[in-house]
């Protein structure tokens, strides 16, 4: 009878962890040297505008609702024209801005600013 309950309880916890638990992926990854932000609406992004640490920007015209921008960092640039370094400089900090198709702001953080602890 106790292994029975058992069985029960491991089924039941299991259903729990496969149907309860929602997908928590972040929608701004940073994968050695390259940047992905992923659209997790269900509207298309436009005028998409990533920064790194403040200065560096890059970004698409659109981002289709479930889609990906993947970017390298050394293709994001200052106003200025100077490249991100891999070399000299690390990631403390990501913005991303865009408008959805239905007019609303979009704005999405990740990291710290780099005065803070």
């Amino acid at each position: 009878m106790l292994r029975g309950s058992y069985r029960l309880g491991l089924l039941a916890a299991a259903a729990i962890l496969f149907w309860g638990c929602p997908d928590t992926r972040p929608a701004i990854v940073l994968n050695d040297h390259t940047l992905v932000v992923e659209n997790q609406s269900p509207r298309d992004w436009n005028n998409v505008v990533v920064t790194v640490n403040d200065h560096f920007r890059g970004g698409a015209r659109v981002l289709v609702a479930g889609g990906r921008l993947t970017a390298p960092l050394s293709q994001f640039q200052t106003a200025y024209g100077q490249r991100f370094s891999i070399d000299r400089q690390t990631v403390f900090k990501v913005e991303v801005t865009a408008t959805d198709a239905s007019g609303k702001p979009v704005r999405l953080e990740w990291g710290r600013s780099k005065g803070t602890q």
